[in-house]
């Protein structure tokens, strides 16, 4: 037998349907977020030394080379400036130096030091498994650029991050001097080259530890 609803049932019946369609929207007990809300950036930091003006402008192009891919955000400092909190929340870091006797400049050296003895990423290897990626600039064509690099990329490796090259073998670099002054065009093509994988690379990552 059918029985009418009072007022107070349906403001009861219709209370409990709004409250079902509320918890379905928003997810709940399922574990699920809104299917459009956007993703986080992909951090990418790209920090060197420069002197002379000519890393600085590497280092420009790679950021550029960052911000060509969706998704991402770039942050440019020299090493002297770069913090704790700015090392430990990208999702990769990119390191240029220009070539002193045939390696990093000092202060690129300090700068991974300061990895441990100051921003205490050892022995928890809080750079684990982020991307890293090198760059470097020297004033004859066989002045050391792959040995920078590649001693740049063995400190990241000693961190246990995951090491990509783009540009070039070992990552973009440039001759300043000699036939070659200062940096051209195809240079920074290398450069921003090597900041577009780096970000492909760090958004490929991120979507894989998601899943």
């Amino acid at each position: 037998m059918f029985l009418p609803l009072t007022s107070s049932s349906r403001l009861r019946v219709h209370g409990s349907l709004f409250l079902c369609a509320l918890l379905l929207a928003l997810g709940t007990g399922s574990g699920e977020t809104f299917a459009d809300q956007p993703a986080p950036l992909v951090k990418v930091l790209v920090t060197y030394h420069s002197v002379s003006g000519n890393t600085e402008r590497m280092a420009e192009a790679v950021v550029e080379g960052v911000k060509s891919v969706s998704g991402t955000e770039a942050l440019l400092k020299r090493v002297g400036k770069v913090t704790a909190d700015d090392l430990l929340s990208a999702d990769a870091v990119v390191v240029g130096s220009p070539v002193y006797w045939s390696n990093m400049s000092g202060e690129v050296k300090t700068f991974f030091d300061n990895w441990q003895f100051k921003f205490g990423v050892f022995p928890e290897f809080k750079m684990k498994n982020k991307i890293g990626a090198a760059f470097a600039t020297g004033g004859q064509v066989s002045s050391g650029k792959e040995v920078t690099m590649l001693t740049i990329l063995a400190a990241m490796l000693g961190n246990q991050m995951i090491v990509v090259s783009g540009g070039g073998a070992f990552g973009a670099s440039a001759t300043t001097e000699g036939d070659s002054p200062g940096i051209d065009n195809k240079e920074l093509a290398d450069a921003k080259a090597l900041g577009r994988r780096v970000a492909d690379i760090a958004i490929m990552m991120r979507r894989g530890s998601s899943r």
